[in-house]
């Protein structure tokens, strides 16, 4: 099918228009990806409109958790060929209301909304918000207390740098080893003989011998379903910056994993000494991201393969989910009945107590809720800010 001359049609400058509206969303989209999406669409012509989002996907999509905000912004400008026109030549305000409402994904709303509230008025370009100058101290409040599903695109990024801030001190447990100091039930001999040796062989003072201290090992285990896909990226910023400065700068052993519909290991993503570095090689790890949720078979993986990462039974294991597994409950529960035994405490983290009256219905959510030492919030920033203090509640009961 010809479809004209691309320097005196519509073709290219409605592609273009799509790819800033995909980079507004969040899609990395640059000048190569828009041109090949024009040859693409070109090849494949116009006539089945499955055909053409197929190959704009192709060419224009390069991670796998842009997919579902391609489509939706896919279906939002290619749903009929008048509103089409109207969305992609920054459309009249008289074409808004011939849309039916539909509910989409904020990224995908905020990626929008410069064509829907124009009116005459230009649209002001982003703005990176800093905490000192731009940032009020009623929106920093409202940002603390914001769930992470109901954050626009702009937010997201915001709320995501501060998050890298939150601190998570890891608890501390004695270790075998031990350190001269005030307290102890044995005498720390060489000690007391150094000091006996500066006051002419008089033991004036008698030190201890006490056993030091260590951060728990750590076992991070992170939903990256559908789900939970809002979460996912930014628990894994808050993690990785959290457990770089664990307690006071000791960093104990911190192993890292993903599972949708399977395990995977996260652990040499989170070697990365910046995190930006570690989410790009996360990224390219997880295969599996907006899929389904599998805890039972994940968790077999992890008995079968990495048992050892579980250090005796020190280990404190955090388990993010949402608790919508599709697999078989029973499997499920002999999963955690097994890591429930190999482990120091077992929590669960649970981005559902955001609502007041949840309880755990679903099949997964009710092992979950059987099995772990507790269950924790973590929908926002205020709730990342208690977690250390409601892990160390746990941990003293």
């Amino acid at each position: 099918m010809q479809l004209g001359d691309a320097r005196t049609g519509k073709l290219a400058d409605n592609i273009a228009g799509f790819g800033r509206a995909l980079r507004r969303a969040g899609v990395r989209v640059d000048s190569a990806r828009i041109a090949l999406a024009t040859e693409a669409a070109s090849l494949v012509g116009l006539e089945r409109r499955e055909d053409l989002g197929a190959a704009l996907e192709a060419v224009m999509v390069g991670r796998e958790q842009d997919r579902l905000v391609f489509r939706e912004l896919f279906d939002a400008f290619f749903r009929d060929p008048g509103m089409a026109q109207k969305l992609l030549a920054q459309m009249l305000p008289q074409g808004e209301g011939k849309a039916e409402p539909v509910k989409r994904r904020p990224r995908v709303q905020e990626a929008l909304a410069p064509q829907r509230a124009g009116q005459g008025r230009p649209r002001k370009p982003d703005q990176e918000v800093r905490f000192d100058a731009a940032m009020t101290a009623s929106e920093f409040q409202r940002l603390r207390h914001a769930d992470f599903n109901g954050l626009s695109a702009d937010e997201y990024r915001l709320v995501e740098r501060i998050a890298r801030d939150v601190a998570l001190p890891v608890p501390t447990v004695p270790a075998r080893r031990t350190r001269a100091g005030l307290r102890g039930s044995r005498p720390h001999w060489p000690g007391a003989m150094h000091a006996a040796a500066r006051t002419g062989g008089e033991v004036v003072h008698l030190p201890r011998r006490e056993r030091r201290r260590q951060p728990l090992p750590l076992l991070i285990l992170l939903d990256v379903s559908g789900s939970m896909e809002r979460y996912a990226r930014l628990l894994l910023a808050f993690l990785h910056a959290a457990t770089r400065h664990a307690a006071g700068g000791r960093i104990g052993r911190c192993d890292v994993f993903a599972f949708g519909t399977h395990l995977t290991d996260l652990s040499a993503a989170f070697k990365q000494a910046d995190t930006d570095a570690m989410l790009a090689v996360a990224s390219a790890a997880i295969d599996d991201f907006a899929g389904g949720t599998r805890l039972g078979e994940s968790l077999a993986m992890l008995r079968l393969r990495h048992a050892r990462r579980l250090v005796g039974r020190r280990t404190l294991v955090l388990l993010i989910t949402d608790g919508l597994d599709t697999g078989e409950p029973e499997a499920l529960g002999r999963e955690l009945d097994w890591l429930r035994l190999h482990c120091r405490r077992l929590l669960w983290l649970n981005p559902l107590l955001r609502f007041s009256g949840y309880e755990p219905l679903a099949r997964g959510a009710v092992q979950l809720h059987r099995h772990a030492h507790g269950m924790l919030a973590v929908h926002n920033i205020e709730t990342l800010e208690q977690l250390a203090g409601s892990i160390a509640a746990v941990m003293d009961r």
